[in-house]
């Protein structure tokens, strides 16, 4: 298969796993201001079906993103690849802690404010813009 069908997959899988690394928190903003239960169930709903979809999604993603860089070669020797795998890294931890957040709503222990969940909620911009910048500006 061409490297460039591996790279249109890349893009579209990752932008798929950032809708949800985007929309998840979100629900978490409104979960921690929900008061009525039967919208707690519904959102709790929402979030275990987005954080599912959402893992199987970046699986391909991480797993094109290895082949473009492993066995393509593209970034190799070069050291703005390595920053970017640090940051898809930890875009993988926020991932995981969104699972971690998700399970302690579950249990109705959340202690955090929607205030908190909104700042939250930037943090996967911020990880895609410097993923993007590195992949584009190459800076070393």
């Amino acid at each position: 298969m061409s490297f460039l069908w591996i790279k249109t997959f890349h893009i579209v899988l990752v932008a798929s796993w950032f809708a949800g690394l985007f929309y998840l928190p979100r629900i978490f903003v409104n979960l921690a201001m929900e008061t009525d239960s039967n919208a707690v169930k519904r959102l709790l709903i929402m979030a275990r079906k987005l954080f599912r979809f959402m893992t199987i999604i970046a699986v391909p993603a991480l797993a094109c993103g290895l082949w473009l860089w492993l066995a393509v070669g593209i970034g190799s020797g070069q050291g703005w690849i390595h920053a970017k795998v640090g940051v898809v890294v930890l875009l993988i931890v926020y991932h995981a802690y969104c699972g971690v957040l998700l399970r302690t709503f579950e249990r109705g222990g959340n202690k955090r404010s929607h205030k908190w969940y909104r700042m939250f909620n930037e943090l996967p911009v911020l990880g895609m813009l410097a993923a993007v910048a590195l992949v584009v500006i190459k800076p070393f």
